[in-house]
């Protein structure tokens, strides 16, 4: 149907130290991973500084990568840290699967509880976050949910703290970007291989929900997405070992292949000109990095 993408190999950018892989100690979260995890990255996210951070699912560490490559733990607390974004204040604002949406410190490495509940209701399990220009979160509650299961949810958090339920019934809801002019909120639905689009109304609602890419293959399916400023979509294809671009009309344009293992779970856009992308590959504990013509789009937290 399509031209074949560009192929970009990627390079290896920053590599977990032994010194910080754990050996000893097993994580519940390992339910359905295997054992022996030493780490499992997920969530990049820059800050002003040009600093990656990037969190530690089953050991609940939220890691610090310097533009040299080198890691350092910011906070490590009882939980299980899946997404990440930087706030233009400076505070880090986490997805747990365990606890709900956090707040951390990134000075005193304190962290605090947010969201745990909506409406007295417990959340399945938070995946991935992403903050609007007006300052509204929006974050996926994933759970266990899938193709047995399509009950996930996505939520807004409006800056006044009312939470709204945009849609409920969702097969795996994870990674979240939204377009250029924030009329459409794109949403990773893992388990379906699939990838949707939201309308955004202006009354905060969001009707006629449609598929955006059908993907094919891997041994998971789309997981982190990051918009460039031309509105193209880039996706991490867990268990593909691939990172695509797609046009905002959902022609592959680029595929960014992993030197590493298939777990590319997550991407964001940084280094120079903002026209690189970092992908997490969670097997190997591996910062991916390709360059790509059109530099990505600034999140909230760096306006």
């Amino acid at each position: 149907m399509f031209s074949v993408p560009k192929d970009i190999t990627t390079r290896v950018f920053a590599t977990v130290p032994e010194s910080l892989r754990i050996r000893d100690r097993q994580s519940g979260w390992t339910f359905g991973k295997g054992h022996g995890l030493h780490s499992f990255l997920e969530g990049p996210s820059f800050d002003r500084a040009g600093n990656l951070f990037v969190v530690d699912i089953p050991y609940g560490r939220i890691l610090k990568v310097s533009p040299e490559g080198q890691f350092s733990v910011v906070a490590e607390y009882d939980g299980w840290p899946n997404g990440l974004k930087i706030h233009k204040d400076g505070r880090i604002f986490i997805a747990d699967h365990l606890k709900g949406l956090l707040v951390l410190d990134p000075t005193t490495g304190k962290v605090e509880v947010l969201v745990e509940r909506v409406r007295r209701e417990g959340l399945k399990g938070v995946n991935d976050l992403i903050f609007a220009r007006n300052g509204d979160l929006y974050f996926t509650d994933q759970g266990q949910t899938g193709m047995q299961d399509a009950s996930g949810r996505v939520y807004r958090l409006g800056t006044d703290g009312n939470i709204d339920c945009l849609i409920d019934t969702v097969p795996s809801p994870n990674g979240l970007a939204l377009s250029p002019d924030e009329k459409l909120l794109y949403v990773a639905v893992t388990r379906a291989n699939q990838v949707w689009r939201l309308p955004l109304h202006p009354d905060g609602t969001t009707s006629k929900v449609g598929v955006f890419l059908n993907l094919s293959g891997g041994l998971a399916g789309p997981d982190g997405l990051a918009v460039d400023q031309e509105g193209n979509l880039a996706v991490a294809h867990a268990g593909f070992g691939t990172a695509w671009v797609f046009s905002k009309l959902g022609e592959p344009m680029f595929r960014l292949r992993s030197v590493a293992g298939l777990a590319t779970t997550n991407l964001a856009y940084g280094g120079p000109e903002n026209r690189h992308i970092y992908i997490t590959e969670s097997d190997t504990g591996t910062i991916l990095e390709a360059e790509v013509p059109t530099p990505g789009l600034p999140l909230f937290s760096h306006q």
